[in-house]
């Protein structure tokens, strides 16, 4: 904790600045004539402070008055000590290739963040390959932590909660946490940090394919087919592949649910990620029939301990897991025994809660209207960064073939969401700039003209509409297409065997190719995005807006796109890389208020609070509006784009979403007269 020491009359003025920062903790202010300053102080700015007076004779402690209760004769006081009571809120999220740990106010604005990288294993031989290691993302998770609190000097006794979000993402360990190789190979089941199939790995098509050809029920909530990227198809391959023996000693877990049992030590699932990932069926629960048809009957008959929920025991988004950090684990942290933990979300989920409750400014006027639990149905939230997901939340469960869900309770109690999603956008944007030829040029052009990448890009593609005498790099590029599923489709085609394709191409390989192609690689990323919001609205969802997060969300012209194509505005976050982390710190926020008012009933009661605080009796309907009142609080404004093409324009949006469209049934066609010619 930071001391500050304070002198003689300038020394409150001082004080006050120093709490009022971003770095307040402490201030130490050696005079007995403030002490009347102090109070006044304290009932004009309506701070919550702790006074302590330390006497020549003997200590005084006191949170009320700096008054000595006996006669200390003589005694003058030496010295007073006072404290702001700011609380704060840790948000940890993992993405796929770094951590992030935000310590965040009560109003949401951020103290202090830290970003480490994490490994992720490849296979040279595979490329479907990815794979992590809860000891790395553990040891790193720790470290950003401590960076946020000695950077900001923050006292572990000022944090009263913590959140986590992590990609969905199968972690495998043994029972008593150890971890357990995913690896393919004869170390596979054995004891080793290689212990996370990350969620883009897609060596288990085969066992997609069968688990999709058992008409089960598990798949009506899906979207009607489950992807390869969810954790049950990675189950089974482990388990077509590892000694019977050693997986029977497993536990499996979606990683924001791992990341809360390392915390806590309690396994207690999140719905989150058993309704999303693991095939937890919405009001029924696990399906036997299901585990049992596709291989995995084991699992069913040992109670589904392997996977948690036994007895439909789960949490939703936020609510305290345990009983909070375990010694050890606070220990490593550098945080308290005890510090509240919040059940966790998909890294999506998270920033679909650190967004959708924002405010906007348009033209730099915040608008007027406050944002309800119901307006939230709609708001798609696009978390936009290596790939995107897109979800949106509604009261009833809607059904929307290739669109995962509809999953209920996924983060708030009696709501229902839907994801969709596309495998490569970030990552396929990188691709088509770093694979071509004149990627190099474009590199040092950037240094020379100190310059982002994209920016100069930007610059040529206008170059050449200035040159070409068109209104629109649209117009620039009409003739030339791109279908972008590089990594399979996700959403809402669900077919990982989709490939992508070039149309229009030319005997060029310089920078404007390169610019050309950039260009029609973000239109396709859009022209993507609106078959899914298509797809949605079709089926019953009511999507009006736009809420962006991730690091696309800084690219302007593709936010554009977004906007002009899809015909509804975009609502650009206040920072693009925090609102993920923003809504790990709510879930802590929520446990912590949770928590405290899980101890006030008890005080009411007349009970004895031991190292264990039962939950407090609050309904769903409670949950939720407490959820919405914190995510309102601490979301900051957003920015609003308005579609802007002009009647040309749109026209030729029109034509090339036609053409996209018409592009999925031409692969379609040829890969099955491929399929037919080959037999």
């Amino acid at each position: 904790m930071k001391t500050k020491v304070c002198d003689g009359n300038d020394g409150l003025n001082s004080a006050l600045h120093h709490w009022l920062g971003p770095n307040n903790a402490y201030a130490v202010l050696r005079s007995s004539a403030v002490r009347g300053r102090a109070q006044n102080l304290r009932q004009r700015k309506n701070m919550q402070l702790l006074v302590r007076w330390d006497w020549e004779q003997r200590e005084f402690r006191s949170p009320i008055r700096p008054y000595p209760t006996i006669d200390f004769r003589n005694a003058r006081p030496r010295r007073l000590y006072i404290m702001s009571l700011e609380t704060y809120y840790i948000g940890i999220d993992v993405g796929t290739g770094s951590v992030r740990a935000s310590l965040v106010k009560k109003d949401g604005s951020v103290v202090a963040s830290s970003i480490h990288d994490t490994i992720t294993y490849r296979d040279p031989n595979d490329h479907r390959i990815f794979e992590q290691s809860t000891t790395n993302i553990w040891s790193n998770i720790c470290a950003a932590v401590k960076d946020c609190l000695s950077s900001s000097n923050t006292s572990p006794s000022a944090v009263k909660g913590l959140g986590f979000d992590a990609t969905c993402s199968l972690a495998v360990s043994d029972f008593q946490g150890e971890p357990i190789i995913v690896t393919k190979g004869e170390r596979l089941g054995q004891y080793g940090d290689r212990n996370v199939v990350l969620w883009a790995d897609h060596r288990a098509e085969k066992e997609a394919d069968l688990i999709n050809s058992t008409e089960s029920i598990v798949l009506d909530y899906v979207g009607g087919v489950m992807s390869l990227e969810m954790e049950i198809p990675k189950i089974l391959w482990l388990k077509n592949h590892m000694d019977p023996t050693l997986f029977s000693r497993c536990q499996f877990f979606d990683l924001p649910d791992f990341l809360t049992y390392r915390a806590t030590s309690n396994v207690t699932r999140s719905c989150c990620s058993l309704t999303c990932k693991c095939s937890y069926v919405p009001k029924s629960g696990w399906n036997a029939e299901f585990f049992k048809k596709i291989g995995l009957g084991d699992i069913a008959r040992t109670g589904y301990k392997q996977l948690g929920a036994e007895a439909s025991n789960l949490l939703t988004a936020g609510h305290p897991v345990g009983k909070g950090l375990t010694k050890g684990s606070a220990e490593e942290l550098g945080l308290i025994e005890g510090t509240p933990v919040g059940s966790g979300l998909i890294d999506a989920y998270a920033g679909w809660l650190g967004t959708v409750a924002a405010r906007y400014k348009e033209d730099g006027i915040l608008s007027e209207i406050i944002p309800s639990l119901d307006t939230s149905q709609h708001r798609l939230a696009a978390v936009a960064g290596t790939s995107t997901c897109h979800l949106v939340q509604s009261p009833k469960g809607v059904f929307v073939n290739g669109v995962w869900g509809p999953y209920k309770d996924a983060v708030f109690q009696g709501w229902w969401m839907n994801e969709g999603g596309q495998s490569s956008t970030g990552q396929l944007i990188d691709f088509i700039l770093t694979t071509h030829p004149a990627y190099t040029k474009l590199v040092e052009l950037a240094k020379v003209q100190e310059k982002n990448i994209h920016t100069v890009l930007q610059e040529i593609l206008e170059e050449l509409r200035i040159e070409r005498n068109v209104d629109t790099l649209t117009e620039l590029t009409k003739d030339l297409h791109i279908y972008p599923d590089f990594h399979g489709n996700r959403s809402p085609i669900a077919d990982p065997r989709m490939r992508g394709s070039f149309v229009g191409l030319e005997l060029d390989d310089g920078l404007n190719d390169l610019a050309r192609k950039y260009n029609v690689t973000l239109e396709a990323i859009a022209l993507q995005t609106r078959h899914i919001i298509d797809e949605m609205n079709a089926k019953g969802h009511d999507i009006s807006t736009i809420y962006m997060s991730g690091g696309q969300a800084k690219n302007i012209p593709l936010m554009k796109l977004f906007a002009d194509i899809c015909g509804m505005p975009v609502v650009l976050p206040f920072e693009h890389s925090a609102a993920v982390v923003l809504g790990a710190a709510m879930l802590g926020r929520f446990a912590a208020e949770f928590s405290e008012r899980s101890v006030q009933e008890e005080k009411e009661e007349g009970e004895e609070s031991g190292t264990y605080i039962a939950p407090c009796d609050l309904s769903g309907q409670q949950q939720g509006d407490l959820l919405w009142k914190i995510m309102v609080e601490m979301t900051p404004v957003g920015t609003l784009v308005v579609p802007s093409a002009s009647a040309r324009e749109k026209k030729l949006l029109e034509t090339k979403y036609k053409i996209f469209r018409e592009s999925i049934e031409i692969q379609k066609r040829w890969r099955k007269e491929m399929d037919e010619a080959s037999k």
